[in-house]
């Protein structure tokens, strides 16, 4: 029960951060956002989510995880009714961006109880292969539910749906769930408005750019800010008693990497969901109805290759596996990326769909076990909450940078069919390129690092006891 619970919880967020996808160009002309402009629906809502994530896995510590988990399931609902019904543009932004609070508290607590209420070694290793299962499903179901509820009801009916899920796991939560030891402690509120304010200044600098250019004053000043303002914080957790963000768990250099191909992998596949469905619906000429079923394909093989990813970690290994997801990414996106105005769904949208389902569903899992990897008990918060962070920086950072790339590809004021194709079509190589920096990292820093340290001497049976390694 506290597996369904917990999994349930963080699909509600993850269904949620992509369903608006498929009703992105509907918004668009109700809210009268320019293409750029629309990137801040989603953004408002990652930069405050990511900016956040660290101190609300810090006050699942302190306050008390299970009171944390149903604060962030309160605030996550009650901002997803906002959302259904802003009536401008400003006030959906808003919105947004209280959903990030409530997400940002609602992510780490999910995870923090799960690595509590599991023991070490197989039991945890299931429970995190479930857990990451839920962000490539819910990412992928997402994109299915948006289109069906855009076509036939309104792009606001899949926000409507948190308030009831988010009530009965409240009540499941409070049911179900213990209270955790709590710690004494103190918030390290400078560490996260370091974070915060740092990732939106760089973000904003990145989306202004490609309106007014890289070298105007206000993209200049805000990326210098972000730049200033993310240096406050590695300095200030080196030096804050209680920090946020302990820099003790980049010390390994597995779980360094984990985290920066977690930021990487996630900006390809951000801009992967809404340029796809642009694609579909401005090209293809879909309805967004038939947008979210085009999906279908990645999802179905996603679920399949979810069911069966523990066993196929349990009999190659968590890092061998992670290099297949990665590349059969990275080869889907590629692939999608050649899709122009002339091209058919099934040989340039459907097959490339089904290698990036299959990497999101080999990729997942032992990626955020990776990210986990010998971390100490009283570490656990902070370290799910690095996890959620780098995932939630690369999705903010992700869509500024193909955003600005597509922006970048196609000339001032084009608005015709074959500026949207060359638009989409930079973004999605932009993709690869991230997925393909990514995919270096791991040979690097997770892959190399077992070729020169073998467990440690210890053979293939002691290392799969081991919750780094086994099945993810």
């Amino acid at each position: 029960m506290i597996l369904t619970i917990i999994c349930l919880s963080y699909f509600m967020v993850i269904l949620d951060n992509s369903i608006i996808f498929t009703g992105l160009p509907k918004i668009e002309q109700a809210m009268r956002f320019t293409p750029t402009g629309l990137t801040w629906v989603q953004d408002a809502y990652t930069l405050v989510f990511g900016g956040l994530l660290l101190l609300g896995a810090r006050s699942g510590d302190i306050v008390g995880r299970r009171r944390m988990f149903v604060i962030g399931l309160v605030l996550f609902a009650l901002a997803s009714l906002l959302v259904g019904l802003a009536p401008y543009a400003w006030w959906l932004i808003a919105a947004r961006a209280f959903q990030g609070i409530g997400a940002a508290i609602l992510a780490p607590s999910s995870l923090s109880l799960l690595t509590a209420s599991f023991a070490e070694g197989h039991p945890r290793a299931r429970a995190v292969a479930a857990y990451s299962a839920v962000a490539g499903i819910g990412a992928s179901a997402g994109l299915v539910v948006g289109g069906v509820l855009a076509d036939l009801v309104s792009w606001r009916a899949g926000f409507f749906l948190n308030v009831p899920i988010g009530a009965a796991m409240v009540y499941a939560a409070y049911r179900y769930i213990g209270e955790t030891e709590r710690r004494r402690g103190r918030f390290d509120l400078i560490g996260a408005l370091c974070a915060t304010l740092g990732m939106t200044a760089l973000v904003f600098g990145i989306v202004d750019a490609a309106e007014v250019g890289w070298a105007a004053p206000s993209t200049l000043i805000a990326i210098t800010l972000g730049v200033v303002l993310l240096a406050g914080l590695v300095a200030n957790e080196a030096r804050a008693a209680q920090p946020i963000m302990p820099l003790r768990l980049f010390a390994d250099r597995r779980r360094t990497g984990a985290y920066l191909v977690r930021m990487l992998y996630l900006g390809a596949m951000i801009g992967f969901f809404p340029f796809t469905s642009q694609y579909l619906q401005g090209v293809l000429g879909f309805s967004p109805l038939q947008a979210g079923l085009a999906f279908l394909p990645m999802s179905a093989v996603n679920f399949a290759v979810a069911l069966l990813v523990n066993r196929v970690l349990g009999r190659f290994g968590a890092t061998p596996v992670l290099i297949a997801g990665v590349a059969a990414t990275l080869a889907g996106m590629a692939w999608l990326s050649r899709a122009d105005a002339g091209s058919d769904y099934l040989l340039a949208v459907a097959l490339p769909m089904v290698l990036i389902g299959i990497g999101q569903g080999l990729a997942f899992a032992p990626m955020t076990s990776a990210g986990l990897a010998g971390v100490d008990t009283a570490d656990a918060g902070a370290a799910s909450g690095l996890v959620n962070t780098f995932h939630q920086l690369g999705s903010a950072l992700g869509l500024a940078i193909l955003a600005a790339v597509g922006s970048a590809a196609v000339p001032s004021g084009a608005g015709d069919t074959a500026a949207l194709v060359d638009r989409i079509a930079a973004a999605l190589t932009g993709g690869s390129v991230l997925l393909a920096i990514a995919l270096l990292l791991v040979l690097a820093l997770i892959a190399g690092r077992q070729r020169r340290r073998p467990a440690v001497g210890a053979d293939r049976a002691a290392l799969q006891q081991q919750p780094e390694y086994a099945r993810g």
